[in-house]
């Protein structure tokens, strides 16, 4: 290997991966997205809430001021000296406490000593202390049955429930346990596998997601209340949560900005064939107690419309992982063999996107299955058909919002995977271009350019030059060999 050979391959291999998108495609690209990105900024400023409504607790179900609280003292008592028994309940729903000076409340009982057989558990008597609030220091008197489900333990923290409109020894009443500490636990080792994993884009993912639990929190849900169409509101904020999270998660590059149209597109399909199938199916979206309550405190809240609001919502998640998957998958394909054609990475990035498919829908489906356990088994004990179970609203309302956003995302990995597939491939040709332009403008690129083309022409030259000299020297034996002959 000569010099100039030598020189001419480290130089072609001392330089990285050439940009696969060129700088007239990157235009291309911004002019579809930074309209899109304009678009949902203009709508995050129309339909700003500023803040939740104003909202006066009517003692509701989930609709009532909590405070914290402490359990202070646990007495084993007998269950009929406090009118209690098996199936009267632990006291622990809302109207069930006591004032400090008053009578435990369990709630009506069958009488007394109902239930109370000789040999059998005795009840507990639990007193719990208000820690925070105007009442604070306030203590109330709880009764836990034999077959309840939840103990007390003295200095356990709880959650109370306060009902302004109850009697005085009504008015406070356990509704739940604080579970603080272990849910920071958790969090806390969540996000340091991340970090450790993921390192920089760890840190960047966690940021991520804070800001979209805070689109969430501070845009969807005050904007909704406040009387927004929930579809549009589902819109614009669950646009703003996939660019901040795709962009600063993965960068603010072309390839990005592929999987952000796929994203798109697949949207779109999932919210059309949402309202169609909401409509034909008759669905209410009115299923369960807590939309019922929502409703009822605030009517103007188009139920059907946050029904599609949550299937756009909770497609968005698992899209996002599929369209960054399938276009990086191409990127990565067209890096490993540049001479691939556009089928060639089509078909290869597809046989990807199967596999990932049949993982995702087996998610989706394994995930509602065990949500809904115990709505199932309740099927299953009345010796419900399984066509009478899926057709019913509680169920079809639960199929229809995981089939829609299974088709939306099956429809993600050919889509995507098409568009990438377009991009690298069309764009390749004026990016090498590019590449051999830049390549003789940096620093010295000019004079290695010309070393490059003179030691060509010295290396043609001296090809011509052995070819003459060859041919000359065949010339002379050629003349020695007649003189022999004569």
């Amino acid at each position: 290997m000569t010099r100039s050979e030598s020189h001419t391959h480290a130089h072609a291999h001392g330089h990285g991966p050439a940009a696969p998108v060129s700088r007239h495609l990157r235009k291309v690209i911004a002019a579809v997205l930074i309209p899109f990105a304009a678009a949902v900024v203009a709508g995050l400023v129309v339909l700003w809430p500023g803040g939740p409504p104003g909202h006066r607790p009517s003692g509701v179900g989930f609709d009532q001021p909590t405070e914290q609280a402490e359990v202070v003292r646990v007495d084993k008592v007998d269950c009929a000296d406090v009118n209690a028994g098996p199936g009267t309940g632990s006291g622990s729903g809302p109207g069930s406490g006591g004032g400090g000076d008053g009578p435990p409340q369990v709630g009506p009982g069958p009488g007394p000593g109902a239930g109370a057989t000789p040999g059998s558990s005795p009840c507990e008597r639990a007193t719990v202390e208000v820690t925070t609030g105007r009442d604070k220091g306030r203590t109330f008197q709880t009764v836990v049955t034999p077959d309840a489900t939840r103990r007390y333990t003295a200095g356990q923290r709880v959650v109370v429930a306060y009902s302004p409109k109850a009697p005085r020894d009504l008015q406070y009443s356990v509704t739940d346990v604080d579970r603080t500490p272990p849910m920071w636990v958790l969090a806390s080792i969540f996000a340091g596998a991340v970090v450790v994993v993921g390192r920089l884009r760890g840190v960047l993912a966690l940021v991520a997601l804070v800001t979209g639990f805070g689109v969430l929190t501070l845009f969807i849900l005050p904007a909704i209340l406040q009387g927004s169409d929930p579809l549009a509101v589902a819109v614009v904020g669950g646009s703003a949560i996939m660019l901040i999270a795709l962009y600063m998660c993965h960068g603010l590059t072309a390839r990005t900005s592929v999987a952000v149209l796929g994203t798109l597109a697949s949207l779109l399909l999932i919210g059309l064939l949402g309202s169609w199938f909401i409509d034909w199916a008759h669905l209410t979206g009115n299923t369960d107690d807590q939309t019922g309550l929502v409703h009822g405190l605030y009517p103007d809240i188009e139920v059907r419309g946050l029904l599609l609001a949550g299937i756009i919502i909770g497609s968005l998640g698992v899209l996002d992982d599929v369209t960054v998957t399938q276009t990086a998958a191409v990127w990565e394909l067209k890096e490993a063999d540049p001479s691939a054609s556009r089928r060639t990475l089509y078909r290869s990035a597809m046989r990807i996107g199967r596999d990932h498919i049949a993982s995702v829908v087996n998610t989706l489906v394994l995930a509602y299955a065990g949500a809904a356990l115990p709505l199932l088994l309740l099927f299953s004990i009345a010796h419900s058909s399984v066509g009478t179970v899926a057709t019913s609203e509680v169920v079809a309302e639960e199929i229809v919002r995981t089939l829609v956003g299974s088709v939306g995302l099956v429809a993600s990995v050919p889509l995507t995977t098409l568009l990438a597939a377009l991009v690298v491939a069309t764009d390749r040709a004026d990016t090498d271009g590019g590449r051999t332009n830049r390549r003789g403008t940096g620093n010295g690129g000019a004079r290695h350019g010309e070393w490059q083309r003179g030691a060509g022409e010295r290396r043609s030259t001296l090809r011509v030059v052995g070819t003459q000299r060859g041919g000359t020297e065949r010339t002379r034996h050629g003349a020695r060999g007649r003189r022999r002959k004569h």
